[in-house]
Order: structure tokens, then sequence, then C-alpha cells
């Protein structure tokens, strides 16, 4: 039993130092527009973290907030589009909120993605993620700035994002990773 201890303890310290990790979040108001920058480290080759975050249709198996996504087909101007659908409470209220728009990407290092607010909850949503080989695994950078067509009380709003990012962002982020892993698995 004691010979197994240090080998119980090692492969923890493994585990948890190779996890998925929230390096920086910031959210912001600014009277109109809501913004999140975040930073996160992943242990998986940047292929593969990137082809996670490429594909809408993989967004209700790493995140709970999504009800509903989906991969939208190239319009008439070659761009791809998404589809996403949120579902978020606070207290007693609870609201459904829907992004539709376009998708650019850059494979491998970038993407951007911006709501139609004709089509959407949002006045302005535009999205960036970029992604950065570091060490055995992948830094992704995130912005964010949105305006929703709903009122937000301002007071409760920055709070209760970042709030919902801290708590529920952790299993969301475990998720990403090991979807990443598995196609990086697939890979070889």
């Amino acid at each position: 039993m004691t010979r197994l201890l240090p080998v119980a303890l090692a492969t923890l310290f493994l585990q948890s130092a190779a996890a998925a990790e929230l390096r920086d979040i910031n959210v912001g108001y600014d009277g109109e527009v809501y913004t999140v920058d975040s930073v996160v480290w992943f242990d998986a080759p940047q292929h593969a973290v990137y082809e996670v975050f490429a594909d809408w249709d993989l967004s209700p198996q790493f995140s709970s907030a999504v009800v509903e996504a989906r991969n939208i087909a190239a319009g008439e101007d070659g761009r791809r589009g998404y589809f996403v659908k949120n579902r978020g409470c606070f207290l007693f209220y609870c609201r459904s909120v829907e992004r539709r728009g376009t998708v650019e990407a850059t494979p491998v290092t970038e993407l951007t993605a911006k709501a139609n607010p004709a089509v959407s909850d949002f006045e302005l949503s535009e999205e960036r993620w970029t992604f950065h080989s570091e060490g055995d695994g992948t830094r992704v950078n995130y912005s964010l700035r949105m305006t929703p067509s709903f009122w937000v009380p301002p007071f409760i709003g920055p709070f209760v994002i970042k709030r919902k990012l801290r708590e529920d962002g952790g299993e969301a982020l475990e998720r990403i990773e090991t979807l990443a892993q598995a196609r990086a698995a697939g890979d070889g």
C-alpha cells in the first residue's frame, strides 16, 4: 500500500497539471457594450482545439448554457454561418437568446463570429478566438463584444456573466479539452 501512494500522488499531480486552465478573465460594461476577454490553456494540440471551437454542432456537448447549436452552410457571399440558442437563469428569471451569423476563419489560428442583428437577440455580438501553440498544448485568447437587444440591469449583467463563466466555465473547458484530445488521438 505504501508503495502505491507515490504512484497515486504522481498520477493526481500529472492529471491536475495537464488540465485545462483558465488563466485570465475580464468582464466589462461601458453603459452599452458588454465585453469579455479571457485566456485559456488546453492540454491538446492547436489544430484539435481549433477544430472543436470551429464546429458549432459540438457546442451543446461542452456548454450547459447552449440549448441548441449548429453549423450553417456557406451563403452567397461564401462565408459559412452558425446558429446558437442559449438559456440562462438568474434567481427566478430565465431567458433564452439566439444568435445567428457568419464565421470567418483562418484555419488553425483564428475564428471570428459576427451575429446578424436582424435574426439575433443582439444588436451587436462579435467574438474572436486566436489559437497559439504553447508548450505541449494550446493557448486560446477569446474576446467578445455584445449589446443585447433586450434590457439587462447594468449592475447585474457583468456580475452574472462573470459568475456564470467562472462557475460553469471550468466544466466546459474540461469538456472542450476532452473533445480536442479525442480528435488528436484520432489523427494518429
